[in-house]
């Protein structure tokens, strides 16, 4: 058994400490979210929010879930979308840099730079609004809510960062020796070695199809086409939603929204799935954090 010095055991318990606090300070403002959505409505006006319910309440669920139909409908729009907007995100990304990273690709430095100076400079929200709804017709498409998180510039440079500390140059070369072309060695060479950068790549994306709400406010105009973050928000913010959802359902709150009660709820319902996510990338994403970090 390896005895460890003073100084070893004193620098882990300083930094299991830092550990456990900052650990403690992340997962605090989850506790005060879950408790704020079981905690009824006028005692966090009163008494403000706290760890435990001061008054235990199920109003503000009982007010999201007045439709469940229609919050099962949001919820399938938005794994929809999720899902094959990081799919085929990967895919595009993934291939993206992949030739970005190659030496022999001749433009890659100016494809690079023309892919990088879009992250400095944006054409601005009304050309864009008018590229999709006047000129691509994406106007209540789920198209509308996949197409422009696909190519992302800042994901675009991370995934070729990866690619190119994980796959050294030799290998594609004696691929390509070995009579494997550019599919075979993206495929059977590139992705296993990247896939702690996809992995982390592909979370980013996930999260960020996952928490959208704004394409759905610009594009979308049917509501059995609305991501669930954007029926959430029509729910507790737009009363001429409350007063739709009611005459088409046959159903009205009967009472005033639990406001404050029901927004902790709303976001308890939207991050339940990505918690549940996380688990399964964790190692992945930390791993592709660090990679290229340092190269031997």
């Amino acid at each position: 058994m390896r005895i460890q010095s003073p100084d070893s055991v004193l620098f882990n318990i300083i930094a299991y400490t830092i550990i456990l606090l900052i650990s403690i300070a992340c997962l605090f403002p989850f506790i005060l979210l879950l408790s704020g959505s079981f905690t009824e409505n006028e005692s966090i006006v009163r008494d403000g929010y706290h760890l435990i319910p001061k008054v235990f309440s199920l109003a503000a669920y009982e007010a999201v879930l007045t439709f469940p139909q229609k919050i099962l409908k949001a919820y399938s729009v938005t794994i929809f979308v999720t899902v094959v907007g990081t799919a085929l995100g990967l895919f595009m990304m993934t291939m993206a840099g992949y030739v970005l990273q190659r030496k022999d690709f001749k433009y890659r430095n100016q494809l690079s730079f023309y892919i990088y100076f879009t992250t400095l400079f944006g054409g601005g929200l009304v050309p864009w609004y008018i590229m999709i709804t006047k000129y691509l017709q994406l106007t209540d498409t789920y198209t509308a809510l996949i197409f422009p998180g696909l190519m992302t510039p800042f994901l675009i440079i991370l995934m070729r960062s990866f690619i190119k500390s994980a796959v050294p140059d030799e290998l594609t070369e004696s691929s390509k020796i070995d009579g494997a072309n550019d599919f075979t060695i993206y495929y059977r060479v590139v992705l296993p070695l990247a896939l702690p950068g996809i992995a982390t790549v592909g979370l980013f994306l996930a999260l960020h199809y996952w928490n959208s709400w704004f394409s759905t406010s610009l594009f979308i105009n049917d509501q059995e086409k609305y991501e669930l973050q954007y029926f959430l928000y029509n729910i507790i913010n737009t009363a001429a939603a409350v007063s739709q959802l009611g005459v088409s359902t046959g159903v009205s709150f009967g009472q005033e929204i639990p406001t404050e009660s029901t927004k902790l709820a709303m976001a308890m319902i939207v991050t339940g799935p990505i918690l549940f996510l996380y688990p399964f990338v964790q190692r992945f994403f930390v791993k592709g954090l660090t990679i290229g970090a340092v190269k031997g």
